[in-house]
């Protein structure tokens, strides 16, 4: 019968009411879902766009946003890479705008140039390998890991012994960062790094990288650390009346005709500062090199013994073209380089300026415009351009990845959408027996709350003792102490027993529950005595009382204390990491622990919600036995 008739609802103030409670409802439903959706939205997100605080991810409905997220991982999270290889001012990836116009021509070219030339590994930067703010796992390197095990299998340490590392699992596995362009930046000429090479030339798309720039580092780097951001005081300093820092150029040899300025600043860059496998030397440099060998080494002999070779005279030692990463040979380079100063005379040995050339990704491409279509006047016409010299003629990566991003912009959105559900997933994969453990840990947890609890709350219900109210009073009271006071005590009970890192330490100090017992006992004393009774006249004995029929007919409560067990088992975190330090015990919740401690916010948003799928589940399915909630059996 309802409270309320249907004549009384028609009333104003009974409609206010209804209309007042239901607004107070949906009020309620709101301030619970928008934190929640607002969590979900964060979890998808990234450095650039973390700190917007929006139910849909502006990225999914913006293709700015998604450029900009996209701009984020092509440069492994760094704006200075972005700046360097695009040659442009960036200050942060949130701020960035996608190209006006794109020329296609001009991308299809850098395309083809792309496709045709060999390019150094150093020369190109692989995008989506880093994520030092994001700290999450990218599409690169997820694809560098299946790489290796497709070639060496799974077994990390087969793989560590192949590719000349140390790491612990597939989960620590990362790359170092790509910094070619100063002169103590070398490519490592190591296993790991040949492999790593070998897959970023290889294995991925030209859309997911990039080449680096050091025309870009010249201007942007460079020059600013020495002048400022201000073009006038680079004008001042050169001699020349540049309109802004896009208008300099990076000649390739040294420039004689120059102002004393701009000639200065040149040989200090390539003398000291450009990173030495983006020298060349000419031919001229012969004589000056082999007089440098015969002043440091004084005897062919010596050179012999620290270069390994066998070289009659020092004439015979070869001009190096590519300077080496490592050994002898690569720091005496250096040093003609920079210039050496003999000890005893104090005489100077370094290469000719004049024979100093910069080999770049930029003058590459110059080339190979001027081999396919001769003079400039042919460049323009094919391309749609205005240049007025070939040193106007950069490098259009920029419209390149603008054309592959308008083309990838759906697999793009799904891999930012995925991310870092997957670095939760292959987290807790690979990460011992963590999900094991925590199936293993809630069952047991879980069968001896349905155990231990009604058989002590129906000895309680069906034996009317005198201390039953005092005992229950007892019970109550382990609830007035916080979780955290019990478990020093817990720990050292265990540690004596011997149990800990065991199954029995997560599971004996709960299995039992004061507050459990309290709900159990008020609803067994809810049905019916009679029913009892009459069963006791047909000869059911106490266990058949309790199994058949007290337990069959308190479902409801049943799966409210399965649920609280389980939820109990499944969330804990501190007593579970106390009791049980080896990580083969480890379940579920100290991983993901592990895992935000290393991760970043959007991934941390993410373990959350994964967390919470299986208690999710669990209440899905039990759903119509919990709302029930405490219903008085009627008798049959």
């Amino acid at each position: 019968m309802a409270i309320i008739a249907k004549v009384g609802r028609k009333h104003w103030k009974t409609r206010l009411l209804l209309l007042s409670m239901y607004g107070f409802l949906a009020f309620g439903a709101v301030t619970m879902v928008y934190p929640f959706l607002l969590m979900i939205s964060g979890s998808v997100k990234s450095g650039v766009d973390i700190k917007r605080f929006d139910v849909v991810p502006r990225f999914l409905i913006d293709d700015t946003w998604l450029y900009r997220k996209h701009m984020e991982g092509l440069f492994n999270e760094r704006v200075l890479n972005l700046a360097v290889a695009y040659d442009r001012d960036a200050l942060a990836f949130d701020t960035l705008e996608p190209p006006d116009k794109v020329n296609h021509r001009r991308a299809q070219v850098y395309a083809e140039f792309l496709a045709q030339t060999h390019l150094p590994h150093y020369a190109v930067l692989a995008g989506y390998m880093e994520t030092p703010v994001s700290r999450t796992m990218s599409d690169g390197l997820r694809a560098f890991k299946t790489w290796l095990i497709a070639r060496y299998g799974s077994d990390i340490a087969k793989v560590n012994r192949r590719i000349g590392a140390e790491f612990v699992g597939w989960n620590s596995v990362s790359v170092p960062p790509e910094r070619y362009l100063l002169r103590r930046e070398k490519p490592a000429d190591t296993p790991f790094m040949r492999h790593l090479a070998e897959f970023k030339m290889n294995e991925r798309p030209w859309g997911l990288r990039a080449l680096v720039s050091p025309e870009g580092f010249y201007k942007r780097m460079f020059l600013k650390s020495r002048h400022g951001v201000d073009i006038a005081a680079v004008n001042r300093a050169h001699g020349t009346t540049y309109a802004s820092y896009d208008a300099i150029r990076l000649p390739r040899a040294y420039p004689r005709d120059a102002p004393p300025g701009l000639r200065a600043d040149w040989e200090t860059f390539t003398r000291h500062t450009l990173a030495l496998h983006w020298l060349r030397a000419e031919e001229s440099a012969r004589p000056a090199y082999h007089a440098f060998l015969e002043a440091k080494y004084g005897a062919v002999a010596m050179l012999n013994r620290h270069y390994g070779t066998d070289y009659a005279a020092f004439a015979d030692a070869p001009l190096i073209e590519e300077p080496p990463t490592d050994g002898m040979a690569a720091s005496d380079w250096e040093a003609f380089v920079a210039g050496w100063t003999e000890p005893d005379t104090g005489r100077q040995h370094r290469i000719p300026i004049d024979a100093l050339r910069i080999h770049s990704p930029e003058f590459m491409f110059r080339d190979d415009l001027a081999q396919r279509f001769g003079a400039l006047d042919a460049v323009n016409a094919a391309l749609d351009t205005r240049y007025k010299s070939w040193a106007d003629i950069a490098l259009p990566q920029r419209e390149f990845h603008a054309v592959w991003f308008s083309e990838n912009r759906g697999a793009l959105r799904r891999e930012f959408v995925t991310r870092n559900y997957r670095t939760v997933a292959e987290f807790l994969m690979f990460r011992g027996r963590g999900i094991v453990n925590t199936v293993i840990y809630t069952f047991l947890a879980v069968l001896t709350a349905l155990l231990i609890n009604p058989i002590a709350a129906y000895a309680l219900s069906r034996s009317k003792m005198a201390a039953t109210y005092k005992i229950l009073l007892f019970l109550l009271c382990t609830m007035a102490f916080p979780p955290m006071v019990t478990q020093i005590p817990n720990f050292i009970m265990l540690r004596q027993l011997g149990l800990l890192n065991t199954f029995a330490a997560l599971v004996l100090p709960g299995m039992a529950n004061g507050f459990s017992i309290f709900l159990l006992k008020g609803f067994f004393d809810a049905q019916p005595r009679e029913l009892y009774e009459s069963a006791t006249l047909d000869g059911a004995g106490e266990w058949t009382l309790f199994w058949q029929m007290t337990m069959s007919l308190s479902k409801p409560i049943l799966a409210v204390i399965a649920l609280s067990a389980f939820t109990a088992a499944y969330s804990n975190f501190m007593f579970a990491f106390v009791v049980c330090q080896d990580e083969r015990m480890w379940t579920l919740m100290v991983w993901l622990y592990q895992l935000q401690q290393r991760s970043g916010q959007a991934v941390m948003y993410a373990s959350l919600i994964v967390a919470a799928i299986p208690t999710f589940l669990i209440f899905l399915f039990c759903q119509n036995l919990i709302m029930r909630g405490i219903v008085i059996p009627s008798e049959k």
